[in-house]
Protein backbone atom coordinates (compact mmCIF):
# COMPACT_ATOMS: atom_id res chain seq x y z
CA UNK A 1 0.00 0.00 0.00
CA UNK A 2 2.88 2.38 0.75
CA UNK A 3 4.40 1.78 -2.69
CA UNK A 4 0.98 2.37 -4.25
CA UNK A 5 0.73 5.65 -2.36
CA UNK A 6 4.21 6.59 -3.55
CA UNK A 7 3.22 5.85 -7.16
CA UNK A 8 0.10 8.00 -6.82
CA UNK A 9 2.14 10.86 -5.37
CA UNK A 10 4.75 10.54 -8.13
CA UNK A 11 2.01 10.75 -10.74
CA UNK A 12 0.55 13.78 -8.99
CA UNK A 13 4.01 15.38 -8.88
CA UNK A 14 4.43 14.93 -12.63
CA UNK A 15 1.03 16.52 -13.25
CA UNK A 16 1.85 19.43 -10.95
CA UNK A 17 5.21 19.90 -12.67
CA UNK A 18 3.47 20.18 -16.03
CA UNK A 19 0.84 22.60 -14.76
CA UNK A 20 3.33 24.68 -12.73
CA UNK A 21 6.14 24.81 -15.27
CA UNK A 22 6.60 28.58 -15.01
CA UNK A 23 6.80 28.55 -11.20
CA UNK A 24 9.28 25.67 -11.26
CA UNK A 25 11.51 27.53 -13.71
CA UNK A 26 11.38 30.53 -11.38
CA UNK A 27 12.22 28.28 -8.41
CA UNK A 28 15.25 26.90 -10.27
CA UNK A 29 16.46 30.43 -11.01
CA UNK A 30 16.13 31.40 -7.34
CA UNK A 31 18.02 28.32 -6.15
CA UNK A 32 20.93 28.98 -8.53
CA UNK A 33 21.40 32.40 -6.89
CA UNK A 34 21.60 31.01 -3.34
CA UNK A 35 23.89 32.76 -0.87
CA UNK A 36 26.74 30.52 0.27
CA UNK A 37 26.90 31.89 3.84
CA UNK A 38 23.16 31.30 4.20
CA UNK A 39 23.54 27.79 2.80
CA UNK A 40 26.31 27.00 5.29
CA UNK A 41 24.17 28.38 8.12
CA UNK A 42 21.26 26.15 7.08
CA UNK A 43 23.53 23.09 6.97
CA UNK A 44 24.95 23.95 10.40
CA UNK A 45 21.45 24.27 11.87
CA UNK A 46 20.52 20.85 10.49
CA UNK A 47 23.67 19.29 11.92
CA UNK A 48 22.90 20.74 15.36
CA UNK A 49 19.36 19.37 15.05
CA UNK A 50 20.70 15.83 14.60
CA UNK A 51 23.11 16.26 17.51
CA UNK A 52 20.27 17.47 19.74
CA UNK A 53 18.26 14.31 19.11
CA UNK A 54 21.35 12.21 19.78
CA UNK A 55 21.79 14.08 23.06
CA UNK A 56 18.32 12.95 24.14
CA UNK A 57 19.20 9.27 23.76
CA UNK A 58 22.63 9.75 25.31
CA UNK A 59 21.13 11.44 28.37
CA UNK A 60 18.55 8.67 28.78
CA UNK A 61 21.21 5.97 28.44
CA UNK A 62 23.38 7.64 31.06
CA UNK A 63 20.42 8.01 33.38
CA UNK A 64 19.82 4.28 32.95
CA UNK A 65 23.44 3.58 33.85
CA UNK A 66 25.10 3.33 30.44
CA UNK A 67 27.69 5.76 29.12
CA UNK A 68 27.90 6.22 25.35
CA UNK A 69 30.12 8.72 23.62
CA UNK A 70 28.51 11.56 21.69
CA UNK A 71 30.11 10.38 18.47
CA UNK A 72 28.63 6.89 18.67
CA UNK A 73 25.19 8.17 19.67
CA UNK A 74 25.14 10.70 16.84
CA UNK A 75 26.23 8.06 14.33
CA UNK A 76 23.43 5.73 15.48
CA UNK A 77 20.84 8.52 15.22
CA UNK A 78 22.06 9.59 11.77
CA UNK A 79 21.97 5.99 10.56
CA UNK A 80 18.47 5.42 11.95
CA UNK A 81 17.30 8.60 10.26
CA UNK A 82 18.62 7.34 6.92
CA UNK A 83 16.92 3.95 7.34
CA UNK A 84 13.63 5.57 8.35
CA UNK A 85 13.76 7.87 5.34
CA UNK A 86 14.71 5.35 2.67
CA UNK A 87 12.53 2.29 3.24
CA UNK A 88 8.77 1.72 3.25
CA UNK A 89 7.82 1.40 6.90
CA UNK A 90 11.31 2.68 7.60
CA UNK A 91 10.53 3.98 11.08
CA UNK A 92 9.90 0.43 12.31
CA UNK A 93 13.09 -0.85 10.66
CA UNK A 94 15.07 2.05 12.13
CA UNK A 95 13.74 1.44 15.65
CA UNK A 96 14.54 -2.27 15.40
CA UNK A 97 18.05 -1.51 14.13
CA UNK A 98 18.78 0.97 16.95
CA UNK A 99 17.48 -1.54 19.49
CA UNK A 100 19.75 -4.23 18.03
CA UNK A 101 22.80 -1.94 18.13
CA UNK A 102 22.12 -1.06 21.76
CA UNK A 103 21.90 -4.75 22.64
CA UNK A 104 25.15 -5.47 20.75
CA UNK A 105 26.88 -2.90 22.92
CA UNK A 106 25.72 -4.27 26.23
CA UNK A 107 22.57 -2.22 26.88
CA UNK A 108 19.97 -4.27 28.71
CA UNK A 109 16.93 -5.17 26.63
CA UNK A 110 14.43 -3.42 28.90
CA UNK A 111 16.56 -0.27 29.15
CA UNK A 112 16.98 -0.08 25.37
CA UNK A 113 13.21 -0.32 24.91
CA UNK A 114 12.62 2.31 27.59
CA UNK A 115 15.12 4.73 26.03
CA UNK A 116 13.49 4.45 22.61
CA UNK A 117 9.99 4.84 24.08
CA UNK A 118 10.86 7.89 26.20
CA UNK A 119 12.82 9.55 23.37
CA UNK A 120 9.82 9.11 21.08
CA UNK A 121 7.45 10.49 23.70
CA UNK A 122 9.66 13.54 24.25
CA UNK A 123 9.75 14.15 20.50
CA UNK A 124 5.94 14.11 20.32
CA UNK A 125 5.53 16.41 23.33
CA UNK A 126 8.14 18.90 22.10
CA UNK A 127 6.54 19.01 18.64
CA UNK A 128 3.19 19.67 20.31
CA UNK A 129 4.74 22.56 22.25
CA UNK A 130 6.19 23.93 19.02
CA UNK A 131 2.77 23.67 17.37
CA UNK A 132 1.17 25.63 20.22
CA UNK A 133 3.89 28.27 19.93
CA UNK A 134 3.29 28.45 16.18
CA UNK A 135 -0.43 29.02 16.65
CA UNK A 136 0.24 31.77 19.21
CA UNK A 137 2.84 33.39 16.94
CA UNK A 138 0.49 33.30 13.93
CA UNK A 139 -2.35 34.86 15.91
CA UNK A 140 -4.96 36.65 13.87
CA UNK A 141 -2.49 37.08 11.00
CA UNK A 142 -2.40 33.35 10.25
CA UNK A 143 -4.64 31.87 7.57
CA UNK A 144 -7.96 30.84 9.14
CA UNK A 145 -8.08 27.67 7.03
CA UNK A 146 -5.08 26.37 9.01
CA UNK A 147 -5.24 28.12 12.37
CA UNK A 148 -8.83 27.30 13.33
CA UNK A 149 -8.59 23.50 12.80
CA UNK A 150 -5.27 23.47 14.65
CA UNK A 151 -6.79 25.40 17.55
CA UNK A 152 -9.59 22.84 17.70
CA UNK A 153 -7.08 19.99 17.71
CA UNK A 154 -4.98 21.63 20.42
CA UNK A 155 -8.06 22.24 22.54
CA UNK A 156 -9.08 18.58 22.21
CA UNK A 157 -5.59 17.34 23.11
CA UNK A 158 -5.31 19.76 26.03
CA UNK A 159 -8.74 18.72 27.31
CA UNK A 160 -7.84 15.04 27.09
CA UNK A 161 -4.52 15.63 28.87
CA UNK A 162 -6.25 17.62 31.60
CA UNK A 163 -8.80 14.83 32.06
CA UNK A 164 -6.09 12.17 32.31
CA UNK A 165 -4.05 14.25 34.77
CA UNK A 166 -7.18 14.93 36.79
CA UNK A 167 -7.98 11.23 37.01
CA UNK A 168 -4.44 10.44 38.11
CA UNK A 169 -4.89 12.71 41.11
CA UNK A 170 -7.17 10.03 42.56
CA UNK A 171 -5.53 7.03 44.18
CA UNK A 172 -8.18 4.72 42.74
CA UNK A 173 -7.31 5.70 39.17
CA UNK A 174 -3.61 5.21 39.75
CA UNK A 175 -4.27 1.85 41.38
CA UNK A 176 -6.42 0.72 38.44
CA UNK A 177 -3.70 1.62 35.91
CA UNK A 178 -1.05 -0.08 38.04
CA UNK A 179 -3.15 -3.23 38.36
CA UNK A 180 -3.76 -3.31 34.59
CA UNK A 181 -0.05 -2.97 33.82
CA UNK A 182 0.81 -5.57 36.45
CA UNK A 183 -1.71 -8.00 34.96
CA UNK A 184 -0.22 -7.49 31.50
CA UNK A 185 3.24 -7.97 32.97
CA UNK A 186 2.25 -11.34 34.41
CA UNK A 187 1.12 -12.49 30.97
CA UNK A 188 3.79 -10.83 28.84
CA UNK A 189 7.42 -10.81 29.95
CA UNK A 190 8.38 -7.85 27.74
CA UNK A 191 5.67 -5.66 29.25
CA UNK A 192 7.03 -6.47 32.71
CA UNK A 193 10.60 -5.71 31.63
CA UNK A 194 9.57 -2.43 29.98
CA UNK A 195 7.69 -1.36 33.11
CA UNK A 196 10.71 -2.18 35.28
CA UNK A 197 13.05 -0.23 32.98
CA UNK A 198 10.77 2.82 32.87
CA UNK A 199 10.43 2.82 36.66
CA UNK A 200 14.21 2.53 37.03
CA UNK A 201 14.79 5.33 34.52
CA UNK A 202 12.35 7.63 36.33
CA UNK A 203 13.81 6.66 39.71
CA UNK A 204 17.36 7.50 38.68
CA UNK A 205 16.21 10.82 37.24
CA UNK A 206 14.49 11.64 40.56
CA UNK A 207 17.65 10.67 42.43
CA UNK A 208 19.47 13.43 40.56
CA UNK A 209 16.73 15.98 41.22
CA UNK A 210 13.11 15.42 42.30
CA UNK A 211 9.96 16.36 40.41
CA UNK A 212 9.87 17.41 36.77
CA UNK A 213 13.24 19.17 36.84
CA UNK A 214 15.30 16.10 35.82
CA UNK A 215 13.39 15.97 32.54
CA UNK A 216 14.01 19.59 31.60
CA UNK A 217 17.35 18.81 29.98
CA UNK A 218 16.21 15.93 27.72
CA UNK A 219 13.08 17.89 26.85
CA UNK A 220 15.24 20.89 25.92
CA UNK A 221 17.38 18.63 23.73
CA UNK A 222 14.27 17.21 22.06
CA UNK A 223 12.83 20.67 21.52
CA UNK A 224 16.17 21.78 20.13
CA UNK A 225 15.95 19.01 17.55
CA UNK A 226 12.80 20.61 16.11
CA UNK A 227 13.87 24.23 16.67
CA UNK A 228 17.17 23.88 14.81
CA UNK A 229 15.47 21.98 11.98
CA UNK A 230 13.01 24.87 11.74
CA UNK A 231 15.95 27.28 11.88
CA UNK A 232 17.34 25.42 8.86
CA UNK A 233 14.16 26.35 6.97
CA UNK A 234 14.47 29.99 8.05
CA UNK A 235 18.14 30.04 7.00
CA UNK A 236 17.18 28.59 3.62
CA UNK A 237 14.69 31.40 3.05
CA UNK A 238 17.35 33.95 4.01
CA UNK A 239 19.94 32.27 1.77
CA UNK A 240 17.54 32.50 -1.18
CA UNK A 241 16.87 36.18 -0.57
CA UNK A 242 13.24 35.52 0.38
CA UNK A 243 11.60 37.60 3.09
CA UNK A 244 10.99 35.24 6.02
CA UNK A 245 7.30 35.18 7.06
CA UNK A 246 8.17 35.12 10.76
CA UNK A 247 4.57 35.36 11.98
CA UNK A 248 3.57 32.11 10.31
CA UNK A 249 6.81 30.22 9.72
CA UNK A 250 6.71 28.26 12.98
CA UNK A 251 3.12 27.14 12.40
CA UNK A 252 3.88 26.14 8.81
CA UNK A 253 6.93 24.17 9.92
CA UNK A 254 5.14 22.40 12.78
CA UNK A 255 2.16 21.43 10.61
CA UNK A 256 4.54 20.08 7.97
CA UNK A 257 6.27 17.92 10.57
CA UNK A 258 2.93 16.60 11.82
CA UNK A 259 1.90 15.51 8.32
CA UNK A 260 5.38 14.17 7.60
CA UNK A 261 5.35 12.06 10.76
CA UNK A 262 2.55 9.96 9.26
CA UNK A 263 5.19 8.32 7.01
CA UNK A 264 2.73 7.57 4.22
CA UNK A 265 5.68 7.30 1.81
CA UNK A 266 9.39 6.53 2.34
CA UNK A 267 10.87 9.65 3.90
CA UNK A 268 7.43 11.27 3.53
CA UNK A 269 8.52 12.14 -0.01
CA UNK A 270 5.85 14.21 -1.68
CA UNK A 271 3.97 14.68 1.58
CA UNK A 272 6.43 17.14 3.13
CA UNK A 273 7.05 18.94 -0.16
CA UNK A 274 3.35 19.41 -0.89
CA UNK A 275 2.52 20.44 2.69
CA UNK A 276 5.37 22.90 3.13
CA UNK A 277 5.03 24.59 -0.25
CA UNK A 278 1.26 24.96 0.19
CA UNK A 279 1.66 26.39 3.70
CA UNK A 280 4.35 28.84 2.56
CA UNK A 281 2.08 30.02 -0.25
CA UNK A 282 -0.70 30.41 2.34
CA UNK A 283 1.68 32.65 4.31
CA UNK A 284 1.97 34.97 1.31
CA UNK A 285 5.01 33.68 -0.59
CA UNK A 286 4.76 33.50 -4.41
CA UNK A 287 4.65 29.88 -5.64
CA UNK A 288 8.10 30.12 -7.24
CA UNK A 289 9.68 31.22 -3.96
CA UNK A 290 7.77 28.59 -1.97
CA UNK A 291 8.93 25.82 -4.33
CA UNK A 292 12.54 27.02 -4.17
CA UNK A 293 12.55 27.16 -0.36
CA UNK A 294 10.93 23.73 -0.09
CA UNK A 295 13.37 22.16 -2.54
CA UNK A 296 16.48 23.53 -0.84
CA UNK A 297 15.20 22.76 2.66
CA UNK A 298 14.53 19.15 1.70
CA UNK A 299 17.88 18.92 -0.09
CA UNK A 300 19.60 19.76 3.21
CA UNK A 301 17.31 18.12 5.77
CA UNK A 302 16.63 14.90 3.84
CA UNK A 303 18.78 14.23 0.79
CA UNK A 304 22.10 15.44 2.23
CA UNK A 305 21.57 13.35 5.37
CA UNK A 306 21.00 10.12 3.42
CA UNK A 307 24.64 9.45 2.37
CA UNK A 308 25.88 10.60 5.78
CA UNK A 309 23.38 8.34 7.50
CA UNK A 310 24.13 5.28 5.40
CA UNK A 311 27.87 5.75 5.89
CA UNK A 312 27.16 5.89 9.63
CA UNK A 313 24.99 2.78 9.33
CA UNK A 314 27.84 0.91 7.68
CA UNK A 315 30.33 2.02 10.31
CA UNK A 316 28.08 1.21 13.27
CA UNK A 317 26.84 -2.11 11.87
CA UNK A 318 30.30 -3.39 10.96
CA UNK A 319 31.98 -1.78 13.95
CA UNK A 320 33.02 -3.79 16.99
CA UNK A 321 30.35 -4.70 19.50
CA UNK A 322 31.55 -3.77 22.94
CA UNK A 323 30.43 -3.34 26.50
CA UNK A 324 29.50 0.26 27.37
CA UNK A 325 32.04 2.26 29.33
CA UNK A 326 29.81 2.38 32.37
CA UNK A 327 26.85 0.29 33.40
CA UNK A 328 24.52 0.26 36.36
CA UNK A 329 25.46 -2.31 38.94
CA UNK A 330 28.97 -2.83 37.54
CA UNK A 331 32.12 -3.48 39.49
CA UNK A 332 31.99 -1.79 42.83
CA UNK A 333 28.24 -1.22 42.52
CA UNK A 334 28.63 2.54 42.73
CA UNK A 335 26.81 3.19 39.46
CA UNK A 336 27.43 6.07 37.07
CA UNK A 337 27.67 9.73 37.81
CA UNK A 338 24.56 11.81 37.13
CA UNK A 339 24.12 13.03 33.55
CA UNK A 340 25.91 16.31 32.88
Amino acid sequence: MRWLGAAVLLTAAVLVARSRHRELVEAYRIVTEVSRPGLLLAAACEAVSVVCFAAVQRWLLRTGGVRWGMGLTTAVVAAANAVAGALPGGAAFATAWVFRQMRRRGVEQALAAAVLAVAGALAVVSLFVLLVAGVLAAGSTGPDAFVRPVLGLLAAVAGTAALVLGLFRFAGSRRAVHNAVTALGRRFRRVREAETALVRLAGRARSVQPGFLPWVRPFAYSLGNWVFDGACLAAVLWALGIAVPWHGLLLSYALTQVTGSLRLTPGSLGIVEASLSALLVAQGLPPGQAFAATFLYRAISYWALQPVGWASWLGVTLGPAGVPEERRGGAGGAGPAPPR
